[in-house]
Order: structure tokens, then C-alpha cells, then sequence
């Protein structure tokens, strides 16, 4: 009998197998490190609360900006239709 037979997969299989019992080992370790959680602490529901208020602060403003980008939009239309209806009455004439 061949020694390779017994050399290539003593080589190859028991190192890939402590490799996998490790990743598995960690995989798990994490999962339950996530798993358990940890409660909310006041600094970070202070943090959150600041978050939250600053978000709430960005989205008045960009609703103010697509207020003013809304008027400017129909003021230049309205002064496009006017200007194009005094230039046809004064093509009329």
C-alpha cells in the first residue's frame, strides 16, 4: 500500500479540521456574547435622545429649503407665463 494514502489526508484533514473547530468555537462565543446584550445605559440614552434631536432639527430645515425651492420654482413660472404673454401683446400690435 501507497503511504500517500494515509500522509496526504493526515496533512491536509486534521489541520482544516482544528481550523473549523476553531471558527465554530468563535462563531459561537460571538453569538452569545450578542446574545446577552447589555442594558441601555443613561449616557447612551442621553446620546440617542441628542441623535434624535438633531435629526428632528435636519428634517425642519430641509422641509424649509423644499418650501423655499417650491415658491422660487413658481414665481420664475409665473413670471415666465407673464413675460410671454406681454411679448405676445406686443407682437399683436
Amino acid at each position: 500500500m501507497h503511504p500517500e494514502i494515509f500522509i496526504v489526508p493526515a496533512v491536509f484533514g486534521i489541520p482544516a479540521a482544528v481550523i473549523a473547530l476553531r471558527m465554530m468555537l468563535k462563531h459561537r462565543e460571538k453569538m452569545a456574547a450578542l446574545g446577552a446584550g447589555h442594558a441601555p445605559s443613561q449616557e447612551s440614552d442621553a446620546r440617542l435622545m441628542r441623535v434624535e434631536s438633531a435629526i428632528e432639527s435636519m428634517a425642519v430645515e430641509l422641509e424649509r429649503i423644499g418650501e423655499g425651492q417650491r415658491f422660487l420654482t413658481k414665481l420664475l413660472a409665473d413670471r415666465s407665463q407673464s413675460s410671454d404673454a406681454s411679448q405676445r401683446i406686443g407682437a399683436g400690435k
